[in-house]
This record gives C-alpha cells, structure tokens and sequence, in this order.
C-alpha cells in the first residue's frame, strides 16, 4: 500500500521531443512508495507527450520559445508550486524509496537547502553499477554524508572539488531557501555544477542519502554525448575546476577526469 502525505513536493519532468524512455521515467514516479505531485513540462509540445500526459493523468505545461536546458529546467523548477522540487529528467528512472526517504529527511531536516542521493547507471536498458565512478563519488560525498557538518560552507564544496558528485536528476530543492529561477549560468553543459556550488557557499543544509534511489540512463542520445564530442563538455569541466585549483593542477587533474567521458562510448 503506498503511503499518502498532504505533500508539498512536486516531480517536474522535462520532457523534450519523442523520448523512448520518457514512459518508465513516468512511471517509476507514479510508482513511488509515498504518493506526491507529478507534473509535465515542456519546449516541445507534441502529440506523444500529451498521449502520455493523458495515459497517467498528468498536467501539461508547456514553455515558449527556444529549447534550452537552463530555460526548460528553469521552467519546470518555477512551475512546481510547491515548496520542494525534483526536475526529473526524461531519461532516468527513480526508485521507489526516493520519496519516502525525502520527506522523511524534510521532517527531520527543516534547514535543508538540497536533498540528493547515490545512483547506479542504466546503459541501454541494462541497469549496471559503473564501480570506478561510483566509489569516486562516494568518496567525494562522505564529509557530507556527516549530516551535522553538512550545512559549512566547506564541507558542501568539499564533495564538487574534483567534480561533479550531486546528479542533477536526483536533487531534490527546498524553494524557500535556493530561490526562484535558480539557474542562472553561462555555462551550458556543467550549468548544474556551477549552481550546485553557488549553493554550497549558501546558507542550507546540503541533505545526501548514500544508498542509491535512482538510475542515471546513459546513451547514445544524451546530451552529455553531444557535449563530448564537441568539446563543450571538457572546456565547462576545466573551468569549473578552476573555481578549487591552479591552472597546473587542473591541467594534471583533466588528465584523470577526461578518462570519465568513455562511459558513453
């Protein structure tokens, strides 16, 4: 039996053109073992979209303009009107605890600016642990994992100093404390990267869950790929680690980071 909670937390989900996985994304929220929001959001308005939207009985909202990841995530993050916000990406696939332990962690953390967890990769439609990544950042979220320490400045950077440990489909925001129209980057590619620290040197308690209750899909149609093979995703990851290092110590760390990008080869 799923639980039910007068919930102030919405799932918004991007959703752009024809995506083949956007129905399990969809579904894995409706699933959830404690009932809350869903909404749709979208640049791309479509008849697929809103054959889904009507299937699951979700609300449909669409942006206009140009798509774009800051603006459509934008979007949805300001359409939820509710006080905490997950922008759930099409493509991934959320499990069924994400929502119990988020309340939960809200109940118990009412200074809490972020929620976000650990997750394994689906690749394809095969769901495997990337071991050498996940132990990574793992590594890079224990001095936040100490929840009585994460709400200093310097234990929040500590786990984006040598990359981007927080998955941007897994945070959960609290409005109240990260602000409306939150991205505000000129970044195109790390845009989550840059906003993750700008919250970090915020007041708020940055709130991690070490077990994994989601499923970043990774393929040949992501992004990410796009922005790997056009270099876009090297120039935003050198940049960002410029923010924590010497310009000789980024060059020698990119050496190790760039070997990251083959997981979607």
């Amino acid at each position: 039996m799923r639980e039910k909670f007068d919930t102030n937390h919405t799932f918004a989900i991007c959703a752009y053109r024809e995506s083949p996985y956007l129905e399990e994304c969809i579904r894995s929220l409706a699933g959830q073992a404690a009932s809350t929001n869903i909404i749709l959001c979208t640049s791309t308005p479509n008849e697929y979209i809103r054959t889904l939207a009507d299937r699951y009985g979700l609300p449909v909202y669409v942006r206009e303009g140009q798509s774009d990841i800051q603006d459509d995530w934008n979007f949805a993050y300001d359409t939820a009107g509710t006080q905490f916000v997950t922008i759930a990406h099409q493509d991934d696939v959320y499990g069924r605890d994400y929502t119990r332990v988020l309340f939960d962690r809200i109940r118990r953390y009412p200074d809490m600016s972020i929620f976000f967890c650990s997750y394994e990769a689906i690749k394809g439609t095969v769901r495997e642990r990337h071991e050498r990544s996940s132990m990574v950042k793992r590594l890079l979220c224990l001095p936040v994992s100490v929840t009585a320490l994460a709400d200093r400045r310097w234990v929040k950077k500590s786990c984006l100093c040598l990359g981007n440990s927080i998955s941007c489909p897994m945070i959960t925001y609290n409005k109240n404390m990260t602000g409306s129209t939150l991205f505000r980057s000129t970044l195109k590619y790390a845009l989550d990267w840059e906003t993750n620290l700008k919250l970090a040197c915020m007041p708020g308690r940055f709130v991690y869950e070490r077990r994994p209750l989601g499923y970043y899909r990774i393929h040949g149609g992501a992004t990410s790929k796009e922005f790997i093979l056009n270099h876009k995703k090297e120039q935003e990851d050198r940049e960002m680690f410029g923010h924590f290092w010497p310009g000789w110590l980024v060059d020698r760390i990119m050496v190790l980071y760039k070997k990251s990008y083959s997981a979607y080869d």
